[in-house]
């Protein structure tokens, strides 16, 4: 299938009518490929949790200074960034290939309009690679082999999975799926993980409400069972922490947030 024609099937896929995740964290972000339904449901997620967007952006920064630390410290040079989102800044591609230019990178998503903009906009450096697989999180097989066309699954690879676990349910098995992706990957290779807590009863509120009107749900899970889903791995410091505590710069100017909304780690395949 030429590109243009993977694009056209991409936008026929395109549900309008229900807000999806990337689409609804495009908007949290200020971002502008989003589409009133999903707008609707961000202003929703603000109003009934006004950090939502700062949430957002903590994130953002995480994804970063993950990124910098594997490429840097740990000296990765192959990144799987998995339910990627819509492209905007600092995607993981400009941030590792900014440092290594020759870092591979693929992304993994399943909406289709991540697709669309996926093709246009992630373009690596000469000396790199970054790469689209259309593909669900469930199918970690599939994306195993879509990964292996640009990656050389024989070197150490970091799995960045942010907000990703939580939008696959108890009965997917989550900490299956996280087994299945790095049961293949060579000792000294990494996941990058951050998931929502259930701790906060105005988060659990907007995500209630969230859930009941989008294409795929999310589930908010306590700190002891995201810290599960590094069970077999070597965290490296700090550890797993609250989203924004994760290697502050040490010029951060604005404080963290006073609501825990968000826990992360980075560990190490042994």
């Amino acid at each position: 299938m030429s590109d243009s024609d993977a694009v056209a099937s991409a936008w026929a896929r395109v549900d309008t009518t229900v807000p999806h995740s990337a689409r609804v964290w495009n908007f949290l972000l200020g971002g502008k490929d989003n589409f009133p339904v999903d707008r609707e449901a961000g202003e929703t997620l603000l109003r009934l949790f006004p950090d939502f967007a700062m949430v957002a952006r903590l994130q953002r920064d995480f994804l970063v200074r993950s990124v910098r630390y594997l490429v840097r410290e740990a000296g990765i040079r192959q990144f799987l960034d998995i339910g990627t989102g819509l492209p905007t800044a600092n995607n993981t591609h400009e941030v590792a290939q900014g440092i290594a230019p020759e870092t591979r990178v693929v992304y993994v998503d399943n909406d289709p309009i991540v697709l669309v903009h996926a093709r246009a906009l992630l373009t690596g450096t000469p000396e790199g690679a970054a790469y689209y697989v259309d593909a669900d999180v469930r199918n970690p097989e599939l994306i195993l082999e879509g990964a292996a066309t640009t990656l050389d699954l024989g070197r150490p690879t970091a799995v960045m999975m942010l907000s990703i676990a939580g939008q696959v349910t108890d009965d997917d098995d989550p900490q299956g799926i996280i087994d299945r992706l790095l049961e293949p990957l060579v000792p000294g290779s990494y996941l990058a993980l951050s998931d929502g807590t259930n701790t906060n009863p105005a988060l659990i509120e907007a995500v209630t409400a969230y859930n009941a009107s989008s294409a795929n749900t999310y589930q908010l899970r306590s700190p002891e069972r995201i810290a599960g889903f590094f069970d077999g791995l070597e965290l490296v410091e700090p550890g797993m922490v609250p989203t924004p505590e994760w290697r502050p710069e040490p010029d951060r100017w604005d404080e963290p947030s006073p609501v825990v909304s968000a826990f992360c780690g980075v560990a190490r395949k042994p």
